[in-house]
């Protein structure tokens, strides 16, 4: 154990009171690594935002001591972030081949490709990274090539999960490294930092062979063409369909960009096992007959722009969903989509399609593990203090109620928010001072220039509309020479409300000639006066209050 001033400090970034956007910083003396930059998907009232990734400020000011940037999987709350985290932080990225394979595609959209360096690690790798060693160890998830970390420090060895389950029989057989991870609880571990998302759900996860089972007998049962869709980064899944298919005698068409690329990527790299002539073009779909063709698409989700959504209206290029169809949707619904999901479905069963979804059937199971998982890890790890990540405040919660009933002393257990420093020293453990940290939201090309007023603003705009007031002013005389003239977008129709707004005119005549015999010439308190005297007249006839925009012009 160390005897000096130096302490460790880990600190989520992302990941912990959320689900999504995970990203974990550990800092000793003057080294920090970084494990995973995440992204999550933008909540309901953050309107027009495409995605939310962790604020990196303390990392920014930190930069020279960051040795290297370390990724569990390929999956977007984990690797979405890092084009953003690269244009500031210019450091090595390690990670298995099939996730760098993933990252690379992202690094080029981004012209990042050339000056970032990628390392591939496997289990047998240990990392030198300032004053830590890094050393990865395999784990099952929805993702070929997931691993976890075990970080040691000079304060002791953490182990850094990831997203994980136990499957037994997984179906690339490569299974969990159980011993590596015994082996580190049998020396001792510090701490444990696991993934919470299935904390509330008991027993075990179910295997992703038993998917592949029931993928079997739809595609055997199946009359017509199939469409299956899953999350692009499903390879485990994807693989079982194209055995289904080639075990069917059906060939597969790939819609939607995102699983066209990771399947180009999986089959580069040999995580896919493809049969010559079963991939075909979706141009060939409507030239062979329909109990021969596999639509395998994205848009498991419902997203408005996705390849099922638009075959379901009918408006896909290239595949419309026919009576008799079979459509698969094999994955369950992240929190917050359900009511897309089940638009989509809905729209599909208008068809005359027969829909198989997840509260029906057994077409999905979880990449992360239930209770009886979780206590297993933290029997093989044992670790004296215990830190939840990757879930929201209640599964946190749950996932310290099992460490403790596996033995983990309660005072040893930690629920952190994002920016919490928890702090090791001599092997003791405490809560530290808050680094700065939260969310930056991405809206089209802007990073991080929209923020809590500009939503704000948003959120009126899509609830009672804006008027614009157009007036201009004579300088040397105050008096109006043209105007006032109203425009109304999304508060009332016009032609309908024209006593209205004739009445909304004569308020802001008289409240500018009350104000200017009064000597009120500023701008803004002339703008002022007319917002404040229309408001009060538009919510006393109409219960709204829409957005005002006087626009004073002077001659």
């Amino acid at each position: 154990m160390s005897k000096n001033n130096n302490k460790l400090s880990i600190i989520p970034l992302g990941g912990v009171g959320e689900i999504g956007k995970n990203m974990t910083a550990y800092v000793y003396g003057n080294d920090i690594i970084v494990v995973d930059a995440g992204l999550k998907f933008p909540e309901e009232e953050m309107l027009g935002i495409d995605i939310v990734i962790p604020d990196i400020t303390y990392l920014i000011e930190n930069k020279n001591k960051i040795r290297g940037m370390f990724i569990t999987h390929g999956h977007e709350d984990h690797i979405g972030g890092l084009p953003y985290f690269l244009k500031h932080i210019n450091v090595p990225v390690y990670g298995t081949r099939l996730t760098l394979g993933l990252i690379e595609g992202k690094l080029r959209e981004h012209n990042l490709l050339e000056v970032t360096k990628l390392i591939t690690v496997t289990n047998q790798n240990n990392i030198k990274a300032g004053a830590f060693t890094v050393t990865p160890f395999y784990n099952n998830h929805s993702i070929p090539d997931t691993v976890g970390f075990a970080i040691d420090t000079p304060e002791g060895i953490v182990i850094h999960t990831g997203d994980f389950k136990f499957d037994f029989t997984p179906v690339d057989n490569r299974k969990a490294d159980f011993h590596m991870l015994s082996e580190w609880g049998a020396k001792g571990v510090l701490a444990l930092l696991s993934d919470s998302t299935n904390a509330e759900r008991p027993g075990y996860t179910m295997s992703e062979r038993v998917v592949g089972v029931t993928i079997d007998d739809t595609f055997r049962q199946a009359e017509r063409r199939i469409i299956l869709a899953t999350f692009a980064s499903n390879l485990h899944r994807i693989q079982q369909v194209f055995t289904a298919a080639e075990r069917h005698g059906r060939k597969v068409a790939v819609v939607g960009r995102s699983m066209v690329n990771n399947i180009n990527i999986a089959m580069e790299l040999g995580y896919l096992q493809v049969a010559k002539g079963t991939l075909i073009d979706p141009d060939e779909v409507n030239k062979l007959p329909a109990d021969k063709i596999v639509v395998l698409s994205t848009g498991s989700q419902g997203e408005a722009m996705s390849a099922l959504t638009r075959m379901a209206r009918a408006t896909h290029r290239k595949v419309e969903i026919l009576p008799g169809d079979t459509v698969i949707i094999a994955s369950s619904p992240i929190p917050g989509n359900e009511k897309f999901i089940s638009r989509t479905i809905d729209q599909l069963f208008r068809i005359g399609a027969n829909v198989i979804y997840q509260q029906v059937s057994g077409v999905h199971v979880s990449g992360h593990g239930s209770q009886e998982e979780l206590k297993l890890m933290l029997n093989l790890v044992q670790p004296k203090y215990f830190i939840p990540v990757h879930g929201e405040f209640r599964m946190l919660k749950k996932h310290v109620e099992l460490a403790v009933a596996t033995g983990v002393e309660e005072d040893n257990c930690f629920i952190v928010d994002v920016g919490d420093q928890v702090e090791f020293q001599n092997g003791r453990a405490r809560l530290g001072s808050k680094v700065p940290s939260g969310t930056v939201l991405i809206d089209g090309l802007g990073v991080g220039d929209v923020g809590n007023i500009v939503l704000r603003d948003r959120k009126l705009l899509s609830q009672d509309g804006i008027l614009v007031v157009v007036v201009t002013l004579s300088k040397a005389e105050g008096t109006i020479l043209s105007g006032p003239d109203i425009i109304s977008r999304g508060f009332v129709y016009v032609r309908e409300s024209e006593q209205l707004l004739d009445e909304a005119n004569r308020i802001v005549t008289a409240t500018l000639q009350r104000m200017v015999a009064e000597n009120v010439n500023e701008w803004s308190s002339l703008k002022t006066g007319v917002r404040d005297a229309l408001s009060r007249f538009l919510y006393e006839q109409t219960r709204r209050r829409p957005m005002i925009l006087p626009i004073i012009m002077e001659v």
